[in-house]
């Protein structure tokens, strides 16, 4: 269900992606590494990287004993359709040697299309957005508040800033240190 009428263009807003990872790669290297790596392979791929916020480092949610994420946002240009940045997405992962077996599992790369524009629609319709729990995480609500204070959840109407303070206590998140990270 998409809830734009006809002509009208739903990415109009800006469009982000949400970066983590929390396993090493064989490629390249740590997680913070590998997240600066997804940055420019994505710009590759031919989606033009606007900004980026700070890389944070957070605990698994749900709560596992998995190894800590590093998670970012990027907001990128909408030259592409929603369902093309998502495939494209999809094959970065791949080449980083994500593998998909079961759901919140430790991973060498997650990059999630967590908003397009203004554009609102269950899975099946193409990519759910926006992204279904970027609402409730921490890890997400922290850099795009950094990119997008005033951005508007296009399914709820609050805006970044009320949604990140809003959220519940235990999620541990903290920005990262990047001097000399070497990242983008």
């Amino acid at each position: 269900m998409s809830k734009n009428g006809p002509g009208e263009n739903p990415a109009a807003g800006p469009v982000f992606i949400g970066i983590g990872a929390n396993l090493d790669s064989p490629v390249h290297g740590p997680p913070l590494a590998t997240c600066a790596a997804a940055v420019r392979a994505i710009s590759r791929a031919g989606i033009a990287v606007l900004r980026r916020a700070r890389w944070y480092r957070s605990a698994p949610v749900p709560a596992s004993d998995q190894p800590w994420f590093v998670n970012g946002v990027i907001e990128v240009a909408a030259e592409l359709a929603a369902d093309e940045i998502l495939a494209r997405l999809h094959r970065i992962e791949d080449d980083f040697g994500r593998a998909r077996r079961r759901r919140n599992e430790a991973r060498v790369l997650d990059l999630d299309l967590l908003a397009y524009g203004g554009l609102v629609q269950e899975a099946g319709t193409g990519p759910a957005l926006p992204h279904p729990r970027l609402h409730q995480r921490a890890f997400v609500l922290l850099p795009l508040l950094e990119l997008a204070p005033d951005w508007r959840h296009p399914l709820l109407g609050r805006a970044v800033r009320d949604l990140a303070a809003e959220l519940p206590a235990g999620q541990q998140v903290e920005a990262i240190d990047e001097e000399g990270d070497g990242g983008p």
